[in-house]
C-alpha cells in the first residue's frame, strides 16, 4: 500500500475540496503524459491505480507479430514467448513500465500535469461554491481599496465591491467585517470573479429572512421591496396564516427584529406594509405613513391618482419626493398625488362622484387637523408599534413640500 500517496491525496481533498477520484485521474493522465514524452507516443499506454491502496500498474500493450515494424506498438513472437510460451501471433502483451526510468523532462511534465489539474479543480470547486451562493448574504473582511472599488476577503476567494454597489455615506476600513450580497459570479481563467453589493434590495430581503423565522418557514412572504440604499426601504409582506400578522412578525417585539436590520444597514429606515392584491389598497398602504382619502388606479396603464388631506401632502410626497418614488417602485404604478383642495378645484371629486365622508363632519376634520399640527396625533399602525417606538422612522418626512410630479 502506498501510504504516503493516500495521505497526500486525503490532505488535498480536505484542504482544497478536490475529490480523490479527480486526483487519481490527474495522476493517471500525468503518467500517460510521461510515457508520451519518454516513448514518443502513448496511444497504447494504460494506467491502472488501485483506489484503496494507491498501488498502480503502468504498461504498454504490444501486438505479437512475426516481424516488428514499430517497436513502440509491436513485439516479435520470439520475444513474446520468452514472457509466456502461450502467446501467439495477434495476441496482446503487457509490457510494464517503471516510472523511475523516465527522464528529467518527462518527470517534470508529469508533475506539471498534476499541478495544472489541481489548480483547475480548485478554481472549479471555488466557483461551484460561490455560484450556489448567488443572491445570498456572506460576511467578508475589507482588505484594500482598488481605485474606487473595494476588495473583500470571503475566505475562499476575494470579491469586488464596486463603486455603484457601495452605500453612500458608509466608510469601509481595512479589517472591517461587513455583510454583502453576492451579486454575480463569473468563471475566468484566473478563478471566479465575484461581484458583491451593499445596495441591492435583495440584501434587505435576505437580512429579514435570516432574522425572521416566519419568513424562513414560509408563513410570511416578502412580496415586493423598493430601496434607496442608505436612506429608506419600503417592503410589502403577506401572511399564509390568518393568525399571523406579517408586519408584526417582521417588526418583532418592541421592534427587536427590524431594529437589528436597521443597525446592520447603518440606520437606514425601513417601512413595512401589508401587501394587497387590490391595487388601490396596495398603493394606499405603500404611501404610509401618510393618510389617503382615495385612490383611483388604472390597472391597464399602471397609473394611479391619489388624493390626500392637505396637511398630509408633504408627508405623502416625502423629502425630494422619496416617499412617492419608493411607493411607485414598490407597486409598479405611476402615482400622481394631489391634495384634497387640488382634487376639489380640478373637479376630480365631481368626476368620480366622490362624497366627502372621510370625516363624519367638518368639526371632526378640523379637530383632527388641529391635533396633527400640534403633534397630538401620530399614526404608526402599519408597524404594529406605538408612536414612541417608531417615531425615529418617520422623523425626516416632515420636509418641505415638493411639487407634484
Amino acid at each position: 500500500m502506498n501510504v504516503e500517496l493516500m495521505e497526500a491525496l486525503g490532505a488535498l481533498e480536505k484542504e482544497k475540496g478536490i475529490s480523490k477520484e479527480t486526483l487519481f485521474q490527474a495522476i493517471e493522465n500525468s503518467l500517460v503524459k510521461a510515457c508520451e514524452n519518454h516513448f514518443g507516443k502513448a496511444d497504447n499506454v494504460k494506467v491502472s491505480i488501485d483506489r484503496e491502496t494507491g498501488d498502480y500498474e503502468l504498461y504498454r500493450e504490444l501486438t505479437v507479430v512475426d516481424e516488428v515494424e514499430d517497436k513502440d506498438t509491436e513485439i516479435s513472437l520470439a520475444d513474446a514467448v520468452k514472457i509466456d510460451p502461450k502467446y501467439q501471433i495477434g495476441d496482446i502483451v503487457r509490457q510494464y513500465v517503471e516510472s523511475k526510468s523516465f527522464g528529467r523532462i518527462a518527470t517534470q511534465n508529469a508533475k506539471n500535469v498534476i499541478l495544472q489539474k489541481i489548480r483547475e479543480e480548485e478554481r472549479r470547486s471555488v466557483y461551484d461554491y460561490f455560484i450556489s451562493k448567488e443572491r445570498e448574504i456572506v460576511t467578508g473582511i475589507v482588505q484594500r481599496n482598488m481605485g474606487r472599488a473595494i476588495s473583500i476577503d470571503l475566505g475562499k476567494a476575494d470579491a469586488i465591491l464596486g463603486e455603484n454597489e457601495q452605500v453612500r455615506g458608509e466608510h469601509y476600513n481595512p479589517t472591517d467585517r461587513i455583510k454583502v450580497l453576492i451579486l454575480e459570479v463569473r468563471a475566468t481563467n484566473r478563478g471566479p470573479r465575484i461581484l458583491v453589493s451593499r445596495t441591492h434590495p435583495d440584501l434587505v430581503r435576505r437580512l429579514f429572512e435570516s432574522e425572521v423565522s416566519e419568513l424562513a418557514d414560509g408563513t410570511v412572504e416578502i412580496r415586493a421591496i423598493s430601496r434607496e440604499a442608505g436612506s429608506r426601504t419600503k417592503m410589502a409582506v403577506s401572511s399564509n396564516d390568518p393568525d399571523v400578522d406579517p408586519v408584526g412578525a417582521c417588526v418583532g417585539v418592541n421592534g427587536s427584529r427590524v431594529n437589528a436590520i436597521v443597525d446592520e444597514l447603518g440606520g437606514e429606515k425601513i417601512d413595512i406594509i401589508n401587501w394587497s392584491d387590490n391595487s388601490a389598497e396596495l398603493i394606499e398602504n405603500a404611501l404610509s405613513p401618510a393618510k389617503v382619502i382615495c385612490v383611483l388606479a388604472d390597472d391597464e396603464d399602471k397609473t394611479a391618482q391619489v388624493v390626500v388631506p392637505d396637511y398630509q401632502l408633504s408627508l405623502a410626497i416625502g423629502k425630494v419626493g422619496q416617499n412617492a418614488r419608493l411607493a411607485a417602485r414598490l407597486t409598479g404604478y405611476k402615482i400622481d398625488i394631489k391634495s384634497e383642495t387640488q382634487a376639489r378645484e380640478s373637479g376630480l371629486f365631481e368626476e368620480i362622484g366622490y362624497i366627502e365622508d372621510y370625516y363624519e363632519d367638518e368639526e371632526d376634520y378640523e379637530e383632527y387637523e388641529d391635533g396633527y399640527e400640534e403633534g397630538e396625533y401620530e399614526e404608526y399602525e402599519d408597524y404594529g408599534m406605538d408612536g414612541a417606538d417608531t417615531e425615529e422612522y418617520y422623523d425626516d418626512d416632515e420636509g418641505e413640500e415638493t411639487e407634484n410630479e
